[in-house]
């Protein structure tokens, strides 16, 4: 089922769906890490999406492109979130050998 959005809404989209992997991942983390909180994780899911969605459409209306903030503050902690799941695999990884 293909999903389609209006060209105008791309960039609203593209940043709250940053924000939604950037909670996945943080989610898998937390699991990793046996802190995961099922109530932590759904308002952040969710508040992080809309308030990434309302910096851009804010910026949008300023002028001011605010939608990087989002996408640099999601993105650092996406990867950051990724390194830390990557070693934690590799590392138990290594202690089976």
């Amino acid at each position: 089922m293909p999903v389609t959005f209006s060209l105008s809404y791309s960039t609203y989209m593209s940043v709250a769906i940053l924000a939604c992997m950037d909670s996945v991942f943080g989610g898998v983390r937390a699991s990793l890490e046996n802190k995961f909180n099922s109530g932590i994780f759904i308002s952040g899911f969710i508040g992080n999406a809309i308030l990434a969605a309302l910096l851009a459409y804010i910026g949008d209306k300023l002028g001011v492109p605010l939608y990087y903030a989002a996408i640099f503050a999601f993105g650092i902690r996406l990867f950051n979130n990724f390194a830390i799941i990557r070693r934690f695999f590799f590392n138990k990884q290594h202690l089976n050998d």
